[in-house]
């Protein structure tokens, strides 16, 4: 592919799922820069560690729950369907005087109080994922007016346009919030299911316990069956949390890539398009690399040869492609300028050169093209007669 443009610029062409998603975030990093200003102009504070606890899988002692009719946790109004958690109740058993029925007897106090931990759990995932839907859809408004405006074209940095980007980061912000908060709940969740399975295992032991009257062993044969039951409706529960981890951790993370191609539209004044970043992460087709590597034309070729030369739309188009045929594409920028006239001339034109290849490498990262992809060189070209800007895939 190569464009021209001469002029104004000149283009040529279970609990281990959980633990798992907990450490997924600490790859990611989801906090993002503060406000606008500091994603236009570079933000020295540090980022906010977004890294949940992890679960110690140490059972905990519990309480008996204070009621006996729990009602049923379902998904709260406006937010996707989930599973209903119906929580069972535990049968109360009389005491038989004997060793093994004072054993069931706190067997059983353990198991409700599991099953009040999932319930207040169950309750607390729903209130996040309230929050979160609260939080995506303020994000989504406030990215929809900013790309309505720059789609009907808007002044340079336009204060309007930054209270909206500020308000879309503020919203994403409290997305990541969430998802600290569900690594939390994540951990809570691994570990009531830890829990449950050892009262499973000592109830099962219990069983073997000579002493035991049948009542004991009626009693125990009920209790069994109640914690199976709560041990699939904590591993249903933990299956959603971690399916929410994921899917919002990957959302969040694509969005701080598009804002940060929304800061520099708004810094320009002019919608781009998509990031860039999007297709940088999706697999390339085979045989895609033949298309530009080792290639000696350029990419593109901005010619400055006047003032106030306007490149980044095709710049933008350009690179679009370059990274829908090939994703792991990285780019080299060479600043060209002309041989003509006196040693002095040459190099006042070298100087500039280099200046307007410094240019071109801040318009594609602000497009969204990462700095460990770019390279900036310098050469001379006796055949033309105005300084140029080289892109090249390489």
């Amino acid at each position: 592919m190569t464009m021209k443009l001469a002029g104004r610029a000149a283009i040529s062409s279970a609990s281990s799922r959980i633990l798992g998603a907990v450490a997924l975030i600490a790859s990611i990093g989801l906090a993002g820069c503060s406000d606008v200003d500091s994603m236009l102009f570079g933000d020295s504070g540090p980022e906010p560690d977004s890294t949940a606890p992890v679960a110690s899988g140490t059972p905990v002692p519990y309480a008996a729950p204070t009621q006996t009719n729990a009602p049923v946790v379902s998904s709260p109004s406006g937010v996707g369907p989930m599973a209903a958690i119906t929580p069972v109740t535990v049968e109360p058993g009389s005491d038989t005087g004997t060793a093994v029925g004072k054993t069931v007897s706190g067997l059983r106090s353990q198991v409700s109080g599991i099953q009040g931990s999932l319930q207040t759990n169950a309750q607390r995932y729903n209130e996040l994922r309230s929050s979160g839907a609260g939080a995506a859809n303020t994000y989504y408004e406030a990215r929809a007016r900013i790309t309505s405006r720059l789609q009907m074209g808007t002044t340079r940095g336009n204060p309007e346009l930054v209270a909206e980007w500020n308000r879309a980061q503020t919203a994403l912000d409290q997305l990541s919030t969430n998802i600290n908060s569900l690594n939390s709940l994540g951990s809570a969740v691994a570990t009531d299911a830890n829990t449950a399975h050892s009262a499973l295992d000592r109830i099962a032991i219990t069983f073997n316990v000579a002493g035991a009257v049948d009542e004991d062993h009626r009693q125990l044969s009920v209790l069994q069956d109640e914690t199976n039951q709560t041990v699939v409706l904590i591993d249903r529960l933990m299956t959603q949390v971690s399916a929410d981890i994921q899917r919002q951790t990957a959302y969040v993370a694509n969005e701080r890539a598009n804002l940060t191609t929304l800061a520099a539209a708004i810094k320009n004044g002019e919608l781009y398009g998509a990031d860039l970043t999007a297709p940088m992460f999706a697999t390339g087709r085979a045989g895609s690399h033949s298309s530009y590597a080792g290639g000696s034309a350029p990419l593109v070729t901005i010619r400055f040869d006047k003032a106030n030369t306007d490149y980044q739309q095709i710049l933008y188009a350009a690179l679009t492609q370059a990274l829908q045929t090939r994703p792991g594409a990285a780019f080299s920028i060479v600043a060209v300028s002309p041989t003509r006239g006196t040693v002095t001339a040459v190099q006042l034109a070298q100087t500039a050169a280099r200046h307007h290849a410094q240019e071109v490498l801040r318009s594609m990262t602000d497009m969204g093209v990462p700095a460990s992809r770019l390279a900036v060189a310098s050469q001379t070209d006796p055949s033309i007669s105005s300084n140029e800007v080289r892109v090249f895939v390489r």
